[in-house]
């Protein structure tokens, strides 16, 4: 069992390593990159803001979730933080970190 746990960590760190490294190996820094590259890097922003907001109102579709006391009140709490968040300093990662995590805070601590 011990030697299971150590050679399942070592592959565990490897395999870490190598998909952090790959990046990194695949493009060559001198190198510019494809536009093809950019075109996702200026489209995975916003695809992760129309995941959260999807994730976000999907309780109103499970009828569990939505007969709870709160009735949406964390979802539309986080919209609109995320909203006034992205209006004010129009960088999507605080947007996406702050929203989140008040959302997270909201209906697993305040709102049950």
């Amino acid at each position: 069992m011990t030697s299971y746990l150590i050679w399942l960590t070592i592959a565990t760190g490897v395999t870490t390593f190598l998909l952090r490294a790959f990046p990194f190996i695949l493009f060559d820094r001198g190198q510019k990159s494809s536009s093809f590259l950019e075109d996702i890097g200026k489209l995975i922003s916003p695809a992760a803001i129309a995941m959260l907001i999807v994730y976000c109102f999907s309780a109103y579709f499970d009828n569990t979730t939505f007969a709870a006391k709160h009735y949406g009140a964390a979802e539309w709490i986080a919209a609109l933080v995320v909203i006034l968040l992205h209006l004010k300093w129009r960088n999507p990662m605080i947007s996406i970190i702050f929203g989140t995590a008040l959302y997270m805070v909201l209906i697993q601590k305040l709102l049950v």
